[in-house]
């Protein structure tokens, strides 16, 4: 009774594998033709089919589990392509998963748009995400079946109209005598190993930072790893710097970075919309207690197509009190604006970064609490600039550079030699405009090297990427090899599971019916995805 029910799982995955590619080859063979192309091999029949065998018993509890995840995870995939297809008929409004799934994130590389400035490093990530994912998921299937005495026929790689994909081909007459279940465990391995190579991916990066520990020093303050030539820092930041705050607050990692930034610029956008965008205009509620000696001392603002401009290096300031009371008399902005300008100054901006702060338009954290009051001999001036544009304050260090880690030792030694700005170890520097793009263009990484930087910095952020990358495209393929649709391991599953169920009669018309509405279901769903990214 066994043997005509795995006879006709097996002929679904000989139709699907045999016309392309022949059972009996040599060592190595290839076929080219204007559509596919593939390369097979034979050389790791004996190793696998050997392994397999030797851990035949540890083996087949292993890919037990995996049955039992591999039938669960074909349900919630028919569960997501109803709940997507009721969505697609209006008849529930919700965030679509599989959009969630595919346009979130695309492979666990997030751009600032979906689908562009992905570098070459992304790329090289991505492919070798999906070998070591198409490896596992593979490999999962020939372990299986080597432990229930199969024999593997070759292992194939293959092109068919510009879509890549692997396989295992088995020996037609030992699958036809397997029990069921067997079949069933070779048929959902692939899934399940994918789902293990998640769990794995997720633990080294959980991991990752105990086990560079004696090399790296992690989350203490962001390192610059690379800065476009299109990004606004890359005068002032290069690799090898190091981030220590933004607007006074401390910052341990990128994350961070892009999460301060983001607040910063929502903030903007509120103060923004307050005010006339054709008027130069105070940045909120942000400013520094200068003394009333500096102001004296202050260049004159000068006047260009009625904004206020400040010449070289120096930026206009204005007091925060009168640009406050001038925001809040709407009926006469501009007359505010011109008695306002008279109390514009122009100063040096990175002297002005290292005063007080004061006003409450800073980005808050527990640590940073920005206060109003300045001393009697000091006024609270604010930055003027235009609507839209963010300005930031940025702290860095320079610790890798020779002169900087000579005057480490020297420090350490007990000699008193403070930082000084003529060596340029530490600094800041003010920002102003799209904090945004400015935020994503360049490379940190929250791992410093105990020693010099080098090439070995950049390890930590690869190792990251790729274990990210790897668990996105293992996820994706565990999911695509989920669906019911023809060509997929989740048709095998599904008809193997029929046989399982003994439902001889009516077996093949369910079947068909479940693999036309999952192939109809998942093309539409995917189609929707594609029109969702770019429109």
């Amino acid at each position: 009774m066994e043997g005509p029910r795995a006879r006709r799982i097996w002929r679904q995955r000989q139709r699907r594998n045999g016309t392309l590619l022949p059972l009996h080859i040599r060592r190595l063979s290839s076929t080219v033709s204007c559509w596919f192309c593939d390369f097979k091999t034979s050389v790791f029949n004996e190793p696998l089919f050997l392994v397999g065998r030797r851990n035949a018993r540890f083996l087949r509890v292993w890919f037990s589990v995996g049955v039992g995840f591999g039938l669960t995870a074909i349900l919630g995939v028919c569960m997501i392509l109803l709940w997507e297809a009721a969505e697609m008929l209006n008849l529930y409004q919700g965030n679509a998963w599989l959009a969630k799934l595919f346009s979130d994130s695309l492979f666990g590389i997030s751009p600032p748009v979906f689908g562009l400035n992905i570098s070459f490093a992304d790329v090289g990530c991505i492919c070798i995400s999906t070998v070591i994912s198409v490896t596992a998921h593979e490999f999962g299937h020939a372990l299986a079946a080597a432990s229930e005495g199969i024999q593997i026929e070759y292992v194939a790689v293959f092109v068919a109209v510009l879509i890549p994909g692997a396989l295992v081909a088995f020996n037609d007459e030992l699958l036809q005598a397997l029990p069921t279940f067997a079949v069933l465990r070779i048929f959902c391995a692939g899934i399940w190993h994918n789902a293990a190579c998640c769990a794995v991916c997720g633990i080294a990066l959980f991991l990752l930072p105990l086990i560079l520990h004696p090399f790296y020093i992690h989350a203490e303050n962001p390192m610059v790893l690379d800065v476009s030539s299109t990004s606004p820092l890359s005068g002032f930041l290069s690799p090898g710097d190091v981030i220590t705050s933004i607007d006074g607050i401390s910052i341990h990692d990128a994350q961070e970075w892009k999460e301060i930034a983001a607040r910063a610029h929502e903030q903007t956008l509120k103060i923004s919309n307050l005010l006339d965008f054709h008027f130069t205009m105070t940045n909120g509620t942000k400013g520094y207690c200068v003394p009333h000696s500096l102001m004296e001392v202050s260049e004159r603002v000068q006047l260009r197509d009625g904004l206020s401009t400040c010449a070289n290096e120096f930026m206009p300031f204005a007091t925060l009190s009168s640009f406050n009371s001038g925001m809040l008399d709407d009926g006469s902005i501009e007359n505010n604006h011109q008695s306002n300008r008279e109390s514009i100054r122009c100063l040096v901006a990175k002297d002005i970064v290292k005063l007080n702060k004061c006003g409450n338009g800073w980005v808050k954290s527990a640590s940073n609490k920005s206060s109003c009051l300045c001393s009697e001999d000091e006024s609270c001036l604010t930055p003027v600039q235009t609507p839209g544009l963010t300005w930031l304050e940025i702290t860095y260090s320079r610790p890798y550079s020779l002169e900087c880690r000579q005057l480490g030792r020297k420090l350490s030694a007990g000699v008193k030699s403070p930082y000084s700005e003529e060596m340029n170890c530490s600094g800041a520097f003010v920002f102003v405009g799209d904090v945004i793009f400015m935020a994503h263009s360049i490379w940190l990484t929250a791992y410093r090297p105990r020693g010099s930087f080098s090439f070995g910095a950049f390890l930590p952020s690869i190792l990251e990427k790729i274990f990210l990358c790897t668990f996105h495209v293992s996820l994706v393929l565990a999911f695509l090899n989920s669906l019911p649709v023809y060509f997929l391991d989740g048709a095998s599953i599904l008809e193997a599971t029929l046989c399982y169920l003994r439902l001889t009669g009516p077996r093949m018309k369910v079947l068909r019916l479940c693999l036309l509405a999952g192939t109809l279901l998942s093309v539409l769903a995917f189609l929707r995805i594609f029109l969702v990214a770019i429109l």
